[in-house]
């Protein structure tokens, strides 16, 4: 039987070229624990789905789903999302909880926005202690399925300066179950709380519709 999530993933993928009504899926942001501010630019999803929900032809609704990884609603949500400064922390119920998510078909794309690094590998290790984060070359297929990025992620924000980065995790079919973006911050490009040049913050639409058309299309 197909969970709730592979079927979400399989209206929107016989919908990718037709808009749904108004009315439709939501992305969620992930409520967790530890300190770190996990609700910071609350209008980064909604701008992401305004823009490709006109320009991939999604019908995803502009309200986002807050979920935490205790709440069984976490099934009901293709994509979730996570980001902030500082610390998480993962109970063991709830790094089971998100493997059997990812393992059932869900996403979770997590954005560093700068301070979460350490924080976010440690816990995620929690849940897949058996699987690494692997570092997406600029030729894989998410840069160039939609927009093109020949050189890889985008940078969006200066941070430290480092090179922009892209990890995934995958399940032992190839799918993309996590995917991980350090020193580039594409999501603070998709607020409007932050004085992002209009050239950049297109780079980083156009990076989110990439991502969200991509496991639209791959998953």
């Amino acid at each position: 039987m197909l969970s709730r999530i592979a079927i979400i993933f399989c209206m929107l993928v016989l919908t990718v070229s037709v808009a749904f009504s108004d009315v439709g899926p939501q992305l969620a942001r992930l409520h967790y624990d530890g300190g770190g501010d996990w609700y910071n630019d609350p209008d980064t999803l909604p701008n992401l789905v305004d823009y490709i929900n006109q320009h991939i032809n999604t019908g995803f609704s502009q309200e986002q789903a807050v979920v935490r990884l205790e709440n069984p609603d976490l099934f009901d949500y293709p994509f979730l999302y996570m980001t902030g400064h500082g610390n998480i922390s993962f109970s063991e119920q709830d790094a089971r909880n998100l493997r059997e998510y990812l393992n059932r078909g869900g996403f979770l794309y997590a954005d560093d926005d700068y301070g979460m690094d350490e924080a976010f590998r440690r816990e995620i290790q929690k849940v897949f202690p058996d699987r690494g984060l692997v570092e997406l070359p600029a030729s894989h297929e998410m840069f160039n399925c939609f927009f093109e990025f020949p050189e890889g992620i985008p940078k969006i924000h200066e941070h430290d300066g480092k090179r922009p980065q892209a990890f995934a995790i995958f399940n032992d079919h190839g799918r993309m179950m996590v995917l991980y973006t350090y020193e580039t911050n594409v999501s603070d490009g998709w607020s409007d709380a932050h004085d992002t040049p209009p050239e950049i913050r297109r780079k980083a639409f156009e990076m989110g519709a990439n991502i969200i058309y991509y496991i639209l299309t791959s998953n």
